[in-house]
């Protein structure tokens, strides 16, 4: 598989390798003052998120797939010395603290690490208090903040086990996101010196249809591969339409053999902050979606025009836009909550439709959707479920923990 490992032309085709991140010490250094900037809900407890999530993996392996951990891709890219100098530039350059002489020591600082530790602290962030035996010139910042046990000279990534926002693979290439938050965008330049220095991803050319540095935002949660020929891309409260524009035109000019780009308008809203929070593919033709949206979205086909512009056809419901993007004439929408508005709205808070398929009609799911669980088994759909008591306080399911990297093409 590594001549070429990248592989994704669908949703549901047979999983063979995927990119993880076993949750580590970045949760413990979220503290309740700034949960909301961080994006959680609550106060996670590390190890029993990191027996879920290891639980989760261990699924993934017996069903004979290739689990790749982000953690240790980074390591291995650090033993390059151009490559740990430039990343290391890059993250300083790109850090809110930075200034008043915080870049050159903590530069120093971070290059001064053995390659597992400067990936943990990448990962972990820096706290003021590591440095206090640093023989260095002191800065406001030490005085202001002293009294803070919690005060960063770089931010933890507590959101970076969410694998899926990050970076997508379309195809044979890989989108790079341009995160919407402050807090998440080293996640991104952590995937492109990934994509771009490791070994495994040699064979792939380095070809990407979007960067961490571009203007506008678009976050892998936002990307769906219906099909070879059609690409979903939500326009949400993360992924801007300018961006979703961009893509598609790139998309266009490298893949002779994509015929669409549906772009879906959902609320922007903190419940529904990716288009896979609110609906994904389960099997050749039906998806689990949650039901307060179907009335609220917008759906319009993006397809080639001439010189290089495109052309725009509004679909009047989700139903329709994804029939005709599959060109089948029906498809399913499996309505979270089993017909139970209460209970489709509480499961959805805690992704019900945020659901892995590991092949047609096999899914991952978190075990506590109980109701939408069962809707899904009624409609002919092998529901794995898993325990997330814990994975769950980061707002996200079995998908956007994972980047598949490759799978077999859908007969």
């Amino acid at each position: 598989m590594e001549e070429k490992l990248l592989s994704i032309q669908s949703e549901i085709g047979k999983l063979n390798a995927v990119l993880l991140h076993r949750p580590g010490k970045e949760l413990e250094r979220s503290v309740p003052n700034v949960l909301k900037e961080v994006l959680f809900e609550d106060i996670p407890w590390l190890r029993r998120m990191q027996e879920e999530h290891d639980a989760f993996a261990r699924v993934l392996t017996g069903r004979g797939i290739h689990v790749y951990y982000v953690e240790q891709l980074l390591t291995d890219i650090l033993a390059d010395a151009e490559v740990r100098k430039s990343l290391v530039h890059d993250v300083i350059d790109q850090n809110p603290s930075s200034g008043n002489y915080i870049d050159g020591f903590l530069q120093e600082y971070l290059l001064s690490m053995e390659d597992c530790k400067l990936a943990e602290s990448l990962i972990a962030g820096v706290l003021q208090k590591e440095l206090d035996h640093v023989e260095r010139e002191r800065v406001l910042s030490d005085y202001i903040n002293e009294s803070e046990p919690y005060a960063f000279y770089m931010n933890p990534l507590p959101n970076l086990y969410f694998m899926r926002d990050p970076a997508v693979t379309i195809g044979d290439g890989m989108s790079i996101s341009a995160m919407a938050t402050e807090v998440r965008k080293r996640e991104s330049l952590y995937m492109h010196y990934i994509y771009k220095n490791h070994p495994l991803f040699a064979s792939c050319g380095g070809k990407t249809y979007y960067e961490y540095d571009k203007f506008f935002s678009v976050e892998g949660g936002d990307i769906l591969i219906l099909s070879p020929t059609v690409v979903a891309v939500g326009c949400s409260e993360r992924t801007q339409v300018q961006g979703v524009e961009e893509l598609a035109k790139r998309l266009f000019e490298d893949k002779p053999e994509l015929e669409g780009v549906l772009a879906v308008k959902i609320p922007k809203d903190r419940a529904f902050m990716h288009l896979d929070t609110v609906f994904t593919m389960v099997d050749y033709d039906k998806f689990t979606v949650y039901p307060g949206i179907l009335d609220r979205v917008e759906t319009v086909m993006i397809r080639r025009g001439s010189k290089g512009h495109l052309r725009y056809e509004r679909i009047d419901s989700l139903h329709d836009a994804l029939r005709r993007a599959l060109n089948l004439t029906s498809i399913k929408l499996i309505e979270s909550g089993g017909g139970n508005p209460v209970a489709a709205a509480r499961e959805q808070w805690n992704d019900s439709t945020n659901t892995l398929a590991i092949a047609p009609g096999v899914i991952v799911a978190y075990g506590r959707n109980e109701r939408s669980n069962e809707v899904l088994a009624q409609n002919g759909i092998d529901v794995i479920s898993i325990e997330a008591s814990e994975l769950v306080r980061g707002r996200g399911g079995p998908r956007c923990m994972t980047m598949p990297l490759n799978r077999d093409p859908v007969k």
